[in-house]
């Protein structure tokens, strides 16, 4: 089983925690370790996905349920994020708008996340912040959070990793100036918690309120161009 490399050091930890136990304390201290290790293999896992194929797709950042499907525009509140204002296709991409998919991960989701499209990343910005639960809708707005920006061939488009109550850090592991394959991954964030990502106004949606989906498999939407 493929697993992401920032869950080695709990791994490592929590085993060690349980051979200890084992030679101190015995049968009965060890469960309690056992098991946390045990899941935090299962945390980390990161299976392969099968990408979809075929032009002006994009695919889910995420594993987890959709919570919020929503037009965003000027006049909206909450408004456009900034960093999806102004530069160079910018204007255009504002007047236009965009529509918001937030994904809800539990903590017995995978949580590896996954470029939606093809493009360049023309900025990280991590943001301090709360830590209320991932599903409630001000978490977007008030938790601690990383945002990327990527150039498209449709546009700007923004993914959003969100902590959560539990997830108290995000890991993106690009930096402005990379590019990135549709399905690639790109970044993790450990225990619940959410994700948000800003696609062109045009897009059509192809998922629902409370659909299940897969990172890096799932089509979210598609565009007509």
């Amino acid at each position: 089983m493929k697993l992401a490399s920032e869950g080695y050091p709990y791994i490592i930890i929590f085993a060690a925690t349980t051979i200890v136990a084992l030679l101190l304390g015995g049968k009965w201290m060890v469960i309690a370790p056992f098991v946390i290790t045990v899941f935090m293999v299962y945390f980390f896992r990161d299976p392969e996905r099968q990408i979809p194929e075929g032009d002006n797709i994009f695919v889910s950042p995420a594993d987890g349920k959709v919570i919020l499907i929503k037009d965003v525009g000027k006049d909206t509140h909450p408004p456009i994020p900034p960093l999806l204002r102004g530069g160079e296709g910018g204007m255009k991409d504002t007047d236009r708008g965009f529509i918001e998919i937030s994904i809800f991960m539990s903590p017995f989701n995978v949580h590896v996340n996954r470029a939606p499209c093809d493009g360049s990343v023309e900025s990280v910005v991590h943001t301090s912040g709360r830590f209320l639960s991932a599903f409630k809708h001000e978490a977007s707005l008030q938790n601690e959070n990383i945002a990327m920006v990527m150039n498209t061939k449709y546009g700007k488009v923004l993914v959003r990793q969100v902590a959560g109550f539990l997830a108290r850090r995000a890991v993106c592991r690009v930096k402005a100036g990379d590019s990135l394959k549709r399905g690639e991954r790109y970044g993790i964030i450990k225990f619940s918690s959410r994700l948000d990502v800003y696609l062109p106004k045009d897009t059509a949606i192809k998922v629902k309120l409370g659909d299940k989906i897969k990172a890096g498999e799932t089509i979210i939407g598609s565009l007509d161009r």
